[in-house]
């Protein structure tokens, strides 16, 4: 059978000498879990490590990083949502052309539109400009 899998039997009475034997770092690995638990799997490695000290737990930091990389319990990423307000949705043809002289008031008008993020939320100015009457409009709107 070690010949059909392409190892030498000593190896292969050594590997099952070890299969009883449980890995050493099953311990850290429970306190890993409880402190994933307390804190709903946020805590990265290093934050991980400062807690086990606090408890008592002397580990270097790159030993609790392995090993929760081979167990699988590293933190949950969550990555701040893009709020994209420059270019919209909406794209609409040039109509004037840089051509904002006009005759009579109320021909042409131009309008700008700019969100403002504020800590209650975003706020939107609109400025809109009479062409025919060199008359600036400006209002803007709470979210």
């Amino acid at each position: 059978m070690c010949s059909f899998f392409g190892v030498s039997r000593s190896g292969y009475y050594d590997y099952v000498k070890r299969m009883d034997i449980p890995a050493k770092d099953l311990p850290l690995t429970e306190l890993i879990r409880e402190c994933q638990a307390e804190c709903g799997s946020i805590y990265g490695y290093r934050r991980v490590h400062i807690w086990l000290e606090r408890n008592g737990v002397l580990r270097n930091p790159k030993t609790v990083l392995s090993v929760m990389n081979k167990y699988n319990l590293l933190s949950v990423v969550r990555r701040k949502q893009y709020k994209k307000c420059g270019d919209s949705l909406h794209r609409y043809p040039n109509l004037l052309n840089r051509n904002f002289a006009a005759e009579c008031p109320n021909q042409k008008r131009a309008t700008d539109i700019s969100y403002i993020e504020t800590g209650q939320g975003f706020v939107y100015l609109s400025i809109i400009w009479n062409c025919g009457a060199s008359m600036l409009h400006n209002s803007y709107f709470p979210a």
